[in-house]
């Protein structure tokens, strides 16, 4: 390279940690402070996690597969799913590409952990700081505080990776823009949603008919058209072109026409769990019940009717990670429905705040105990698995791109080096097998003799044992 070609790239590189540095100088130093400490503490719990081998589904494994294949500038083809399964054929989550190159520098599952709590971290901050700007220092800090330690974010970091860790970021950056009244930097914002998961088209369609409503701006409506044309584009072209089956997988969760033909019948169903009240209440204790008094209540809407309709009692209570988009809405909400009441005629709005702010606090912090941030007051959490060393020696047989069908707890542990399938699939034959007689995939039983479970699934494949110990064993195919 010539001193005339380095010489612009290193102006550009320098260019660049100046604009960051300055942007990091106009923050306001206490929501910093606030997201920093928001991620410290929560990648403390992936990582005690990740060394407890604590693998609560089998979606880290599916999205470490994913960032695997990007850094590879490949198609998302995740063999966990099924051989061949392009994961774009699963949910529409283009914007996923992005963890390519952050899989590429640092090769493991627990880098996508590390991105969801900077992703996490960072919303922290644009709440934080909202808060500050709008409200003043010590109201801002207090709302950061309560946000970063709702119970959704919490139950979203414990069930690991997933694509909603995008989503909470682009909804609080696009719900700070629209409070500020930058109509357009909120409409990008939320208008690249729909490249996170498709059931976000819906929650992009109620910010622009938010937008069109309060604002009475005609450009709400064309983000509402927007989401509501990349919901149906996703969910009746791409989805079902790219998928192994022709299908959306996900349209038999809610039915529709069944909706249609008894809408008194849809209506009871969405008040017949007691697991949903639980998730309204959970979130109405997070507002202070005062973020009401916002629009911007509307805009979870979608998520909430979606998951209520749903016959799968999955999507019903604040478990997994299904509520984590509904809290940057709700802080917005909150800090919207403050500053509202502020300007009140009714004296008892005006001061509200000084009420709600320090009631919102103080229930994320009594929540804790119950959450799984809890778990850190446990000195058992910290604790490094047993078998951790054991499940290495495992690790160490496969020689890289080896395939091996093992059960949920290692496969994001295995999938940089190995072709990981799932052992509830119909796979092709592995090179190897696992049993563990504690992974949680088997169910209540689990092979006694791994040798004859893999000749019997895999008829005409011999198999011999290579390794037996604490629970493990595996068995490589001959020939």
């Amino acid at each position: 390279m010539t001193a005339q070609h380095a010489l612009p790239r290193a102006t550009f590189i320098t260019g660049g940690v100046r604009s960051a540095a300055s942007a990091i100088r106009r923050q306001p130093p206490a929501a910093l402070i606030t997201a920093l400490l928001v991620t410290v503490v929560y990648t403390v719990y992936s990582v005690a996690q990740w060394n407890r081998l604590d693998t609560p589904s089998w979606d880290l494994g599916i999205f470490t597969q994913l960032a695997k294949a990007y850094a590879g500038f490949d198609a998302p083809i995740v063999p966990i799913k099924g051989d061949g399964f392009n994961l774009l054929g699963d949910h529409f989550h283009p914007l996923l590409v992005l963890l390519g190159p952050a899989y590429a520098f640092f090769p493991s599952g627990l880098t996508l952990l590390v991105v969801q709590n900077i992703l996490v971290g960072l919303s922290v901050l644009v709440i934080a700081r909202l808060g500050i700007r709008r409200l003043g220092t010590v109201t801002g800090i207090c709302l950061g505080v309560a946000y970063g330690l709702s119970w959704g974010l919490q139950t979203a970091v414990a069930a690991q990776f997933h694509e909603i860790a995008f989503a909470i970021l682009l909804l609080a950056l696009a719900l700070e823009a629209m409070i500020n009244g930058k109509l357009r930097a909120a409409v990008v914002w939320a208008g690249l949603l729909v490249f996170v998961k498709e059931d976000l088209g819906l929650t992009v369609a109620a910010i622009g008919l938010v937008i069109a409503w309060r604002y009475r701006d005609r450009i709400g409506l064309w983000l509402a058209a927007w989401g509501i044309g990349w919901l149906l584009l996703s969910v009746t072209v791409i989805l079902p072109l790219l998928n192994s089956g022709g299908q959306y997988d996900y349209s038999d969760r809610i039915d529709v026409r069944g909706m249609l033909a008894d809408p008194l019948g849809a209506l009871v169903t969405i008040f017949s769990a007691g697991a949903k009240y639980e998730t309204v209440w959970l979130l109405l204790l997070a507002g202070g019940f005062l973020f009401l008094r916002s629009p911007l209540t509307l805009i979870m809407v979608p998520t909430l009717a979606w998951r209520f309709v749903s016959g799968n009692d999955v999507y019903w209570g604040p478990e997994w990670h299904y509520s984590a988009v509904l809290m940057p809405i709700l802080f917005a909400a909150l800090i919207d429905a403050i500053e509202t009441s502020r300007r009140s005629r009714r004296r008892w709005l005006r001061s509200a705040d000084a009420a709600v702010v320090p009631a919102v606090t103080v229930v994320a912090l009594l929540l804790l105990p119950t959450q799984p941030l809890g778990d850190l007051a446990d000195p058992g959490t910290f604790r490094q698995s047993e078998r951790w060393a054991t499940a290495h020696r495992v690790m160490e047989l496969f020689p890289q791109g080896a395939s091996v069908e093992s059960g949920v707890v290692l496969m994001p542990y295995l999938v940089p080096d190995t072709e990981v399938f799932w052992l509830g699939n119909d796979n092709p034959p592995p090179d190897f097998l696992i049993v563990d007689n504690q992974d949680w995939s088997w169910g209540p039983t689990h092979p006694e003799d791994a040798v004859a479970h893999a000749e019997e699934t895999y008829p005409g494949s011999s198999y011999e044992l290579v390794f037996q110990e604490d629970g493990y064993q595996v068995v490589r195919r001959a020939g």
